[in-house]
């Protein structure tokens, strides 16, 4: 009866197995093994170094950043930005594990278990511990005793928070010094040799100067220049790179933006004028406006001219006044009303320095450290031996955190602007005990504080129905094929509707596109886009419930490489600006046939003779003049009246009237120039890996 049981479970299994090898008669294996992956690859984030990156298995990566950075932070709310961060941590980690590591093991590298144990606890401590604030002792420098009580106390963990970012760490360290010697061993092999060095000062001391004539081609279109199908085919073959691309979607697109009606805004209106007389006599602002306010209380100090960007009828009230409070302001969608809450002379920047105290003692210290500075104690070596923040430094004196603004201020350090400048005080906040002082201000300007009243007026549910209704009506005409929509806007371009027009918007978009012109938050358009194939028409698509969009795919662009005709336009106008620029200067070379001066040559031309001191080819060149000719100006006789050169915007007759060999490019120049090269092409490393495995980054198709 097991047995019975046991062959029921692997019913489906078994039926699979005997059905294949049916298949195998009727379907080409390399089809099936393609619709497989096709299938997989479908829902796989990515593919690095031959090894698919599942949803499922890169959800749990991220999982784990969002564990370590709430670990790091304290906090467990994320924004989009740091959510979109934690993902590419997730990412570069296995670019890292999978890519990196496994190619600087190929070069024969490799991070044993004893240099693991000097980098986390031994003599050699990685700079991820030493510069770690969780392994600093008093003095806020390294502590090896620290860090043994770090690790005594992971088996006393209840949580695994402790060992979780040990094994963090640990990963980290090692993930580091794979990189310190694959970078160490690129740079060594990365080398500028003499015969390079002294051709790098030859090419920046060398400089000529010149007499030219430019002849520009103009913007005609030349019917007699042909560039026939055969010539398009060869460059797509010897150029075949160029034309790698990622799949991307021709697209056009109508959208209706929920906008309120005039109604909405007289109710708006009516409302807004109700409260008022509130918001100019109530003694708590703060409690109106977290009430009734897009805007909420600030204690912001306004200084001329900065409330414009709210509102310029809004800036001219408070500038015109010291006290009081404004009329009702209506621009577009919104009402405003202004109170003049306080006037005052205040600086715009406060220059900072504090010591950071923690621990259960902190106050004590604090008051401890106080009295050691009005007694003239130096407040750089008490930062320096006290302060749990060792990163403010700011000018190379410990303790200093620098300019402070108000739009650059440390939560709970507001206070600062009113402080008296010279006299250290006191206070707390989330970060700890501080013992603070300014030094010294800007010249103080006249501020107010201004409590803004704001109401952006939103569409009535009769409104959003009506917008809605009119997005369905279209949606109807457009459903069944792209011939359908374009017929659907003309349509619907005709009807003189009250509240909205009918667009179309062609687009190109690639799987990451989120925004549809000023439209965030549209991702859903463009994963319905990659769902479906040319001729598909959308229903409607509802974005952050004010847009209504409805779509058609009109082309389709496979990963890889562009077909010849897709890349066909761009090689065909190449070919031809190219044939364009040799015919004009064959022109211009017939014109000056046997002609051996520059007079001559601007006569015979219809123009006149520039001059250009000082070109130079070297890497430090940065003229304005076509790269095709300042080679050819590099490499001309001097005196000798030269081309012309076909460049892309014009043709150039020129001569070199004298050259220079300068010594103000020297080795030490070359040498640094050749560094910044190296230390470019060290960053591009795992770039080009990438690239060479072909990874494959899918994760804008989920995210």
């Amino acid at each position: 009866m097991a047995v019975l049981q046991k062959l029921r479970g692997w019913g489906i299994v078994l039926s699979i197995l005997v059905a294949l090898p049916l298949l195998l008669f009727i379907l080409d294996p390399s089809q099936i093994q393609n619709a497989l992956q096709s299938v997989s690859s479908k829902y796989d984030v990515g593919e690095i170094n031959g090894k698919s990156v599942s949803y499922t298995a890169f959800q749990n990566d991220i999982d784990y950043y969002t564990r370590l950075n709430e670990l790091m932070t304290g906090s467990s709310s994320l924004n989009e930005q740091q959510q979109a961060e934690i993902r590419n941590a997730a990412w570069q980690a296995l670019l890292d594990k999978y890519l990196f590591i496994e190619t600087a093991r190929e070069a024969g590298i490799n991070v044993g278990n004893a240099e693991i144990i000097d980098l986390t606890s031994g003599e050699s401590v990685s700079p991820l511990i030493a510069q770690n604030p969780v392994f600093a002792g008093e003095d806020g420098t390294f502590s090896k005793d620290a860090l043994m009580n770090f690790l005594s106390g992971m088996d006393n963990d209840e949580s695994g928070s402790v060992s979780f970012y040990w094994n963090y760490l640990q990963n980290a360290i090692v993930t580091s010094q794979y990189y310190n010697k694959y970078n160490a061993l690129f740079a060594a092999s990365n080398f500028q040799n003499a015969l390079m060095t002294r051709k790098a000062i030859e090419e920046n001391n060398t400089t000529s100067d010149i007499e030219y004539v430019m002849v520009p081609h103009g913007y005609a279109n030349d019917s007699t220049i042909v560039v026939s199908d055969s010539e398009i085919k060869a460059f797509y073959n010897s150029h075949k790179d160029f034309f790698k691309q990622k799949a991307s979607r021709d697209i056009e697109y109508v959208v209706y933006q929920v906008k309120p009606s005039s109604k909405d805004l007289d109710e708006e209106s009516d409302r807004f004028t109700m409260l008022y007389d509130e918001f100019a006599s109530t003694d708590n602002l703060r409690a109106f406006l977290q009430r009734n306010s897009d805007t909420q209380y600030s204690d912001y100090y306004y200084k001329a001219g900065e409330l414009s960007s709210v509102n310029a009828d809004v800036e001219k009230f408070v500038a015109a006044n010291t006290t009081g409070t404004s009329p009702i302001i209506s621009s577009g969608n919104n009402f405003y009303a202004a109170r003049i809450i306080e006037t005052a002379q205040l600086p715009d920047s406060a220059y900072v320095r504090h010591i950071l105290l923690r621990g259960a003692d902190a106050d004590a210290q604090a008051d401890s450290l106080l009295g050691v500075l009005r007694k003239g104690g130096d407040f750089a070596t008490l930062a320096t031996l006290h302060s749990a923040d060792q990163g403010s430094a700011a000018d190379g004196k410990a303790g200093n955190i620098g300019w402070l603004t108000q739009n650059m201020m440390i939560p709970g350090f507001e206070g600062v602007f009113s402080a008296k400048a010279g006299a250290p005080y006191v206070i707390n906040t989330q970060y700890g005990t501080h013992v603070v002082e300014v030094t010294r201000f800007t010249k103080p300007v006249l501020k107010k504080k201004v409590a803004i009243f704001q109401k952006e007026t939103l569409p009535s549910q009769e409104t959003f129905n009506e917008y809605y209704n009119l997005a369905n009506r279209f949606a109807s005409l457009a459903t069944g094929s792209t011939k359908n929509f374009h017929a659907a806007v003309d349509s619907m371009a005709k009807v003189q509707n009250a509240i909205a027009g009918t667009y179309s918007h062609p687009l190109t978009i690639s799987e990451a596109t989120e925004s549809y012109g000023a439209i965030g938050h549209a991702k859903e358009v463009t994963r319905w886009a990659f769902d479906n194939k040319p001729g598909k028409v959308s229903n409607i698509i509802t974005v952050d419930n004010n847009y209504f969009f409805i779509a058609t795919v009109k082309a389709a662009h496979k990963e890889g490489y562009a077909t010849v005709e897709e890349a066909a336009p761009v090689i065909k106008n190449q070919l031809y600006q190219e044939k364009y620029a040799e015919n004009r200067a064959a022109e211009v070379a017939a014109k000056i046939k046997g002609l051996d001066s520059m007079e001559a040559v601007a006569e015979a031309l219809g123009t006149s003779v520039s001059t250009q001191s000082g070109v130079a080819f070297g890497a430090r060149a940065s003229y304005s003049m076509e790269p095709k000719f300042v080679g050819a100006v590099a490499a001309a006789p001097q005196g000798a009246v030269c081309g012309p050169v076909a460049g892309s915007i014009a043709s150039y007759v020129f001569k070199v009237t004298s050259r220079d060999n300068g010594s103000f490019y020297t080795e030490e120049d070359a040498k640094s120039a050749y560094s910044q090269m190296a230390a470019y092409a060290s960053q591009m490393l795992v770039s080009v890996m990438a690239d060479d495995a072909d990874v494959k980054d899918n994760r804008a198709r989920f995210f």
